[in-house]
């Protein structure tokens, strides 16, 4: 997937799973829209979804320190290319 697949599938992810329309891509997630730390064990699943694949303990640890959507781009932009 290219960044720009992966940003808009993000941003459909927070608008149909989490209500959330329009987030700035370097909004506090946790600030501005109350995301917690449920909230990110959920978009975790999704992102799994997303790239067909089942995180490690420590990818989802690593995630759990991320605030923005474009953070969030970054991380499965990683991912993504790992697994290729």
């Amino acid at each position: 997937m290219t960044r720009d697949e992966i940003e808009k599938a993000i941003i459909r992810i927070f608008t149909d799973q989490f209500e959330i329309e329009n987030p700035g891509l370097d909004d506090n997630l946790r600030e501005i829209h109350e995301f917690d730390s449920i909230d990110a064990i959920e978009l975790l699943r999704e992102i799994e979804i997303l790239l067909g694949v089942q995180l490690t303990r420590e990818q989802k640890k690593a995630a759990m320190e991320i605030r923005t959507i474009n953070q969030i781009v970054d991380y499965v932009v990683g991912l993504d290319e790992k697994a290729e």
